[in-house]
């Protein structure tokens, strides 16, 4: 009977174990990469009201309305300063996390998205289609330190032998965010003439959700031990996302790293492309992210209701045709999390990108076999 009690002592540590770590998982998300996906699709359904809202301004403050064009420039530039933010996001995340920790940084993020919130929801109300843009900037530094600080704080976190799977868990979080974008989208929800406000808005809730959550699971325990060389705070940390087990050759791995990189200061971007030795890694990850980048899958959930327009299909249903395209992007991103560790990483890539080449050429022989689509391009 004691026998028994003590097998089952272990299981049970390891299943409280393991819940911390799908928690640590889901706070991260939330707040990290689910930001990116959801503020990349709520701004596709209110797309008319909010080009409604500029000319009603513009007429309001001038006199006069504006030109077709001229209000499309504006809500292109709407759309377009999202990847700007991103951009500017990608730039502070490594200082942020070397100087504040991984989840000081996450922590932290979340001022940019509840500014961002403040602007769009009160934009209408303040008759200002210029807070939007400020606003969209905002949500764009936000999607751009969560990406790059989220996988590494999960990465950190995670075992070695899961280390794939929650590192990808990321892409499920974007995924997420895209589809709970398009599904509060719509008409019946926050989609409507009157709720548009809200809806851009409506990012705030995700960054309260990690700021409610985040502060009671651990920190990153590498940051811990190689950053701040804290010892005891990292044993103390993988003793609550591993239990109290053998740690013994995790913490051989990260003080080899730690004497390893001894002395060297954190590189910035110009050290990194200088950098010989790395050279082959940097140019890896170049070319992936752009690939990712520049297969139009961003665009597409930008303009989709035009495409879908294009395709014929009727304005009422449009909405719910973006949902599905959302939802395939979710059950592949969670399909990878369960074969990545088994497949292997190379081997899904080059599947990925084989197939996607593949669509991309249909997609564009199906569009130039549309009458619209020809007036379009040429």
């Amino acid at each position: 009977m004691e026998d028994d009690e003590s097998e089952d002592e272990p299981r049970t540590q390891e299943h409280c174990q393991g819940w911390v770590l799908l928690l640590t998982m889901c706070a991260a998300g939330i707040g990290g990469t689910f930001q990116y996906g959801y503020n990349l699709t709520i701004i596709n359904a209110p797309t008319t009201y909010i080009q409604k809202f500029v000319n009603e301004t513009w007429l309001e403050r001038s006199g006069s309305k504006l030109d077709s064009w001229i209000i499309t420039l504006v809500w292109s530039i709407i759309v377009s300063v999202y990847p700007l933010g991103g951009f500017l996001g990608a730039l502070l995340a490594g200082p942020m996390a070397i100087k504040l920790g991984r989840k000081k940084s996450l922590l932290f993020n979340n001022i940019f998205i509840v500014l961002s919130a403040v602007l769009c929801g009160f934009s209408q109300l303040a008759k200002s289609f210029e807070m939007i843009i400020l606003g969209r900037i905002l949500a764009g530094v936000n999607s751009g330190v969560s990406m790059n600080v989220q996988p590494m704080y999960l990465g950190e976190s995670a075992p070695k032998k899961l280390r794939g799977t929650v590192a990808l868990s990321s892409a499920v979080f974007t995924a997420f965010g895209l589809v709970m974008g398009q599904v509060v989208g719509i008409s019946e929800i926050l989609g409507s003439e009157e709720t548009w406000p809200l809806l851009l808005a409506s990012n705030a809730i995700p960054g309260i959700l990690q700021v409610l959550v985040l502060p009671w699971l651990p920190e990153s325990p590498r940051y811990l031990l190689i950053d701040l060389e804290d010892r005891d705070s990292c044993v103390s940390a993988l003793q609550r996302l591993r239990g109290h087990c053998n740690l013994s050759s995790e913490m051989e791995e990260m003080l080899a790293e730690q004497a390893a990189i001894k002395g060297q200061k954190p590189k910035n971007l110009f050290n990194l492309v200088q950098d010989p030795l790395l050279r082959r890694q940097v140019l890896t990850i170049v070319v992936l992210s752009s690939a990712m980048q520049l297969c139009g899958n961003d665009s597409m959930y930008f303009y989709a209701s035009y495409i879908f327009n294009e395709a014929g299909i009727p304005p009422e249903k449009i909405p719910y045709v973006v949902i599905g395209t959302g939802s395939c992007e979710l059950i592949t991103s969670f399909t990878c999390t369960l074969f990545i560790d088994r497949v292997g990483r190379r081997a899904l890539v080059m599947g990925g990108y084989s197939l996607m080449s593949v669509w991309a050429v249909v997609f564009m022989v199906a569009l130039s076999q549309q009458v619209p689509a020809l007036h379009m391009f040429f």
